[in-house]
């Protein structure tokens, strides 16, 4: 046991030496990323397996298009980044993805998921098409709450994820009753949220990306992707120390 410690310690304090933003321009939106719940099944997944499978579910801003899309998107960049912070343990991040999908739509394939990746952390991005498509927010706030369930029952921790924030159509969505909704599941079930919304729409108002000109640049698009990854990182990082360091009973 004392041998596993020491092994976990060194492994976190690896990660810890390359927090937050390798990039400036994600270190402007890092005090918005607050680890505030334990991720033991991902601690554990990297002190005794030394193996972290991680899948990431949504609809389609997970991607990006044209050639070579996908090795710029925020999983593929989440996977080399975990990959180097963690160089003694396997890392694969794949996604399941589907354009204008629900989040009730995506939870009918959380068994199955389950049952084909056992994965050690789902990261659940949804809210968009909720939104605009007009599901009422407390049906929406019910299907994560079940979905968390059935994820941690079915042995895997949970990161949830917001929407993307964007000035366009800030006016034209009506988004926030869904991102509280996500907000308060977190809380209740006591599972971190990666706030998108909120960390996007910080790096418009100081002027950190142009989101007028994201969805037209790849570049730009790309960039924020690779913040996106990096925060998540942290993110991780910072549940698997808050696993080791509150361990639950029987855990």
């Amino acid at each position: 046991m004392r041998t596993l410690c020491v092994a976990t310690l060194f492994v976190l304090a690896c990660m810890g030496a390359a927090l937050a933003a390798e990039s400036p321009d994600c270190a402007v939106a890092a005090h918005l990323v607050n680890a505030e719940y334990r991720l033991p099944r991902v601690a554990a997944a990297i002190a005794q397996a030394h193996n972290l499978d991680i899948v990431v579910i949504g609809a389609g801003s997970s991607t990006l298009i044209g050639p070579g899309g996908a090795d710029l998107a925020y999983p593929a960049r989440l996977q080399q980044i975990l990959s180097k912070r963690l160089p003694d343990v396997k890392t694969k991040v794949v996604t399941n993805v589907k354009s204008r999908r629900s989040a009730a739509e995506m939870a009918e394939t959380f068994e199955k998921i389950l049952m084909e990746e056992k994965p050690a952390l789902i990261i659940w991005q949804s809210g968009t098409v909720d939104a605009i498509t007009g599901v009422d927010p407390e049906d929406y706030r019910a299907t994560l709450d079940e979905g968390v369930e059935t994820l941690h029952a079915g042995g895997a921790d949970v990161v949830l994820m917001n929407q993307q924030y964007s000035p366009r159509t800030e006016s034209m969505i009506a988004i926030q009753a869904y991102a509280d909704n996500m907000r308060l599941v977190s809380q209740q079930r006591e599972v971190p949220l990666l706030d998108r919304l909120a960390i996007m729409k910080h790096w418009s108002e100081l002027g950190t990306f142009d989101l007028y000109a994201a969805t037209r640049k790849v570049e730009m698009a790309a960039r924020i992707h690779d913040c996106i990854a990096q925060l998540l990182a942290d993110l991780i990082h910072d549940g698997v120390k808050l696993a080791r360091a509150q361990p639950k009973a029987g855990q």
